[in-house]
């Protein structure tokens, strides 16, 4: 099956999705979308049944979509730029140790926690994992995804100020994961023995480092340029040019891709930036474009993620795994935020409870599923995986649906 008509599919499933959520199920537009997509796919293995014509045509449109690659190297530059774009620079900087202390020792603490749970609790179900492995399974489940949490907070009645956390913190952690879990991906390859903590080091403060380095050029080429003209049809150009040119320019560089657009993001989003160097008119453009690449990429993305259960192997005992995570990964999130607030609470004002609302609020999504599936064959990828899809979907459909009335009940709103 060619792109064009795996794309052109994907967009005609999503507009019907779409439709349908809209129209009848009157769900938040990812959680609905994602559901829609699951219950589809189920029909469809149900149809496979007695008739396999429509099971093979789903499976060869998923089997040929690199899931790993179409969201890692594609569609994530979109949705973080665009994320970032519209999030309240000022109130960003007031929480600033907060959202770098939550995205820093926050995963990292989350992926030892995780991956340590994990490996004391899996032998008990006949699975045991390499200490490397849950690690590695920690690391990619701990980062909360700011494509899932973007959309769902705006209608849960978070205050701002915990609301910028939260975002602002998905946002950061989304990028510090990645290079946690690369990081840790290259030590099961290679073999822990076969690393020294220097070189760890080096690669972890190059990716880092080097993604917010880019990032603030990017954002003050773009400046520079939209600066020099009033045009908005090529503003537009230069904003979609800063995204797609610098996350190749990121990856060719070995910089945090993710890092990099969500810095880019907040600079162009930024008010002074746009006072100076925007007209109204192409702050209107810019802002619409963005927002319904946003919307597309977010429909596609919830679709692909859907649609990937029918690949999955779902043995009785991943499905046991799945459902003991589920408990060990919000245990380890609550544990993580624990200590940054703890540490910062005489600084920074921070709501009541706001450890329990940032642990159900944190939401996981496509990034930790793209992150399993880029797992090597040679390792315990199929149990990883379906570890991790049944985390995403319960953090999507169940905390998503319960957030606004969990922060309703603890009197956050």
């Amino acid at each position: 099956m060619s792109l064009f008509a795996i794309l052109s599919i994907l967009i005609v499933l999503a507009a019907i999705f779409g439709y349908i959520n809209v129209r009848f199920i009157k769900l938040p537009i990812t959680i609905g979308m994602m559901l829609i997509s699951i219950i589809f796919s189920l029909i469809v293995l149900i149809i496979g049944q007695i008739d396999p014509t429509i099971l093979k045509l789903e499976q060869e449109l998923i089997g040929g979509i690199d899931f790993e690659k179409v969201l890692m190297d594609g569609m994530l530059s979109f949705l973080l730029f665009a994320g970032a774009l519209h999030v309240d620079f000022d109130q960003l900087k007031k929480q600033a140790w907060a959202i770098v202390s939550f995205a820093t020792l926050g995963v990292v603490t989350a992926t030892f926690l995780v991956g340590g749970m994990m490996y004391f609790i899996l032998p008990l179900i006949g699975l045991p994992l390499d200490f490397i492995y849950c690690l590695l399974f920690g690391a990619l489940i701990s980062p909360t995804d700011p494509i899932a949490v973007l959309g769902i907070l705006k209608k849960a009645g978070v205050p701002k100020a915990l609301e910028i956390k939260i975002v602002g913190e998905s946002l950061f952690n989304d990028g510090i994961g990645v290079v946690v879990f690369l990081t840790i991906f290259q030590l099961a390859q290679a073999g822990v023995g076969e690393i020294h903590f220097g070189e760890v080091a080096f690669v972890f403060l190059e990716e880092v480092g080097g993604g917010i380095a880019l990032g603030l050029g990017l954002g003050w080429i773009a400046y520079r340029l939209m600066k020099t003209i009033d045009n908005y049809e090529v503003e537009v150009m230069i904003s979609l040019a800063i995204v797609m040119g610098g996350y190749l320019l990121a990856n060719s560089l070995h910089f945090s891709g993710p890092l990099a657009m969500v810095v880019a993001g907040l600079m162009v989003g930024n008010e002074r930036f746009r006072t100076s160097s925007m007209s109204e008119t192409t702050e209107l453009y810019v802002d619409k474009f963005w927002e319904l690449m946003d919307i597309l990429f977010n429909a596609i993305l919830f679709v692909m993620i859907g649609l990937e259960i029918i690949l999955i192997k779902f043995e009785q005992s991943y499905l046991v795994a799945g459902l003991l995570a589920i408990p060990i990964t919000l245990l380890a999130r609550y544990i993580s935020l624990g200590l940054p607030i703890a540490l910062l609470k005489k600084r920074l004002e921070f709501i009541p409870r706001t450890d329990v609302i940032m642990t159900w609020g944190g939401l996981r999504g496509g990034i930790s599923i793209a992150l399993a599936l880029s797992l090597l064959a040679t390792m315990p990828r199929d149990q990883i995986v379906a570890m991790t899809y049944i985390i995403v979907v319960f953090s999507i459909v169940v905390q998503g649906l319960t957030v606004e009335r969990v922060v309703k009940r603890l009197g956050a709103s």
